[in-house]
Order: C-alpha cells, then structure tokens, then sequence
C-alpha cells in the first residue's frame, strides 16, 4: 500500500495569517478598521494576523463577509482573491431567498446584463 504524506507547502495557519493579512490590506483597511466592520476588538484582529489565535467558525465568517472574499479564499482552499471578492458578495444571500424571490432576483440579473450589452454598444 502505497504511504500518501501531506503537500509540501505552508501549513495552514500560516496561509490564513498571510491571506487575513493580504485581503485587509488589500481594501485599505487598518487592523482598527477592520475590528469595527467586524465587531471583534482589534487585539484579536491582531493576534490572527500574528498567528497567535485562530479565529471561530463565526469570526471566521464576520471577517470574510467584512472583507468581501470567501472564507475558502482565506483559509487557502481558493488562489484567486479577485473571483472570490467578485462572487461572494452578490451571492451570499441567495440561499436565504424564497423560490419567487429568487426568481425576481434572476429577471432583474438577467435584465442588468442586458442593459450593460447595450451601453457596450
């Protein structure tokens, strides 16, 4: 039986730390900024850029949702910041909706993009 033995890479936490630290940094926002959008003191904000603490599943969404990416996207699972920052926010609330309310939100999409091709023209 053949052994399977981990990638070689950066462990996990350190790939969180580094992406927490690049996404804040990346909206322009402080440590202190992004305690606010989030409600988590800044010491905390500090200690997971740190690598010090680790955040809860529930501070975990706070500071995706406060910076717009995936939580995939900060814990390594997704490379590309720019599709996660574009897909997250528009779609995070779709399993929320009811079946007519989302059909409503499909014509409106469908009705944006129309009208985007038409001023491309």
């Amino acid at each position: 039986m053949k052994k399977i033995t981990p990638a070689q890479g950066p462990a996990p936490s350190d790939i969180f730390k580094d992406r927490l630290r690049a996404a804040r940094e990346m909206r322009g926002l402080s440590q202190a900024d992004l305690a606010a959008k989030t409600g988590l003191p800044p010491s905390s904000i500090a200690h997971f850029e740190g690598g010090k603490r680790k955040p809860s599943f529930d501070n975990l969404r706070k500071l995706s949702e406060a910076l717009e990416v995936t939580t995939d996207y900060l814990l390594g699972r997704a490379d590309d910041p720019a599709a996660a920052t574009e897909a997250d926010p528009l779609f995070r609330h779709a399993a929320k909706l009811t079946d007519n309310d989302r059909a409503l939100a499909a014509e409106f999409l469908e009705m944006l993009a129309k009208r985007g091709e038409k001023k491309g023209e």
